[in-house]
């Protein structure tokens, strides 16, 4: 007897039965694996890339860091690329004198406009751009130079209308509502700050407040909208727009005080355009008016210290015109029109320019210590 033999035959005859358990294993691994591999997917869903657009969240909880791939979505960008064809520049060209005789045409200003007729070419600016031109150039977005004429100007109200005669492949503004500006209303401004070198440049700000006077000549006439979207020499004219991409203010103001920054004002397009139909129809706008001279000397302080009354001081009155016809006089102090007080000359334009002519107000005027009520019927003041 052998136990290394009885051993040995011990392994001879089990050997069969390990290799084949062997082999059972592997194939059920196998099987195994891939059953695994298919029901994965089903538990815990399918992986897949992150959008592009995907907020990132950092694990040390610093802000969310937001992916994108593009900003052709961004409103702005929008905006620039719909109404920026429609803005010009306009380069108003005067004589100049010169120490060796000759002189010439040379640029005394620029400033912006907007096309608002493109069949006709008419094209929206500010007076105070186109005042005491010789010459009026307007540059396109398509790089075109072309001689303009001045339609009608108007300095009761700051607006001006030009015309180019080549109206070929044009681009015109939508205009809007502004009596529906809301405070916070995102805006956009257009123009060429500083000239042909900045052209259509675009800011982006807010409507920071409406019904705003100011004591300027032209823009007194009207309840102005005031933007921190950055307005500088040069915008004069451009448009404000909404994010709809629709004209609802010209640019026309900005506040230089030392230490202010983001106050722009803009004229509001629904007030203007009865001002731009005039004078594309007549060639010029004509307003309500008591057919008075007024003293813009005469100032709150003046009035202080002779303790009379802030007003608008009639210096002359215009024979046989309607305030001649209602008892004012030179030496009068306009200070209410139906009612609304009246501080400044630019005050008393502001209030008038609320009437037609026809309408019959009533005017209180300061006269040797006495206030007067008296009714005048408002004349058409043309200006040319």
């Amino acid at each position: 007897m052998s136990y290394y033999n009885d051993q040995n035959d011990y392994s001879k005859r089990r050997r069969p039965n390990f290799l084949s358990t062997l082999v059972i294993a592997i194939i059920s691994a196998t099987i195994g694996g891939f059953i695994a591999v298919a029901l994965i997917p089903s538990v815990y869903g399918n992986k897949q890339a992150a959008p592009a657009n995907q907020v990132i969240l950092n694990a040390q909880g610093t802000t969310p860091v937001v992916k994108t791939d593009s900003t052709t979505n961004f409103p702005v960008v929008q905006i620039a690329k719909a109404v920026g064809p429609a803005v010009v520049g306009i380069a108003n060209f005067q004589s100049q004198g010169s120490l060796f005789g000759g002189g010439g045409l040379t640029e005394a200003g620029s400033g912006s406009g907007f096309i608002i007729d493109a069949q006709h070419g008419y094209i929206v600016t500010n007076n105070h751009v186109v005042t005491g031109a010789e010459k009026l150039v307007v540059s396109l977005a398509d790089g075109r130079n072309l001689n303009a004429k001045l339609v009608g100007a108007d300095d009761r109200t700051d607006l001006a209308v030009v015309q180019i005669s080549d109206t070929s492949k044009l681009t015109a503004t939508q205009e809007g509502d502004s009596n529906k500006l809301q405070v916070g209303e995102p805006v956009v401004a257009i123009g060429n700050p500083g000239g042909q070198e900045f052209a259509r440049s675009v800011t982006a700000g807010v409507v920071s407040a409406t019904n705003r006077i100011l004591d300027i000549p032209g823009e007194s006439s009207f309840n102005l909208i005031q933007t921190d979207a950055a307005i500088n020499p040069g915008n004069s004219g451009g448009p404000l727009v909404n994010y709809q991409g629709q004209v609802i203010g010209i640019n026309s103001a900005k506040n230089q005080e030392q230490g202010f920054e983001g106050m722009g004002f803009a004229i509001p397009i629904s007030d203007a355009l009865p001002t731009i139909e005039q004078l594309i129809e007549k060639g010029y706008a004509s307003h309500a008016g008591l057919n008075v001279q007024i003293d813009p000397r005469y100032t709150a302080e003046y009035a202080s210290q002779r303790g009379w009354p802030a007003g608008a001081y009639v210096s002359k009155v215009v024979l046989g015109g309607p305030a001649q016809r209602a008892g004012i006089i030179a030496g009068d102090v306009i200070t209410k029109i139906n009612g609304k007080e009246v501080k400044s000359s630019l005050e008393l334009t502001h209030e008038l320019f609320k009437y037609k002519a026809g309408d019959k107000v009533t005017v209180t005027i300061f006269r040797k210590n006495k206030n007067l009520d008296v009714s005048v019927t408002l004349t058409e003041i043309k200006t040319q």
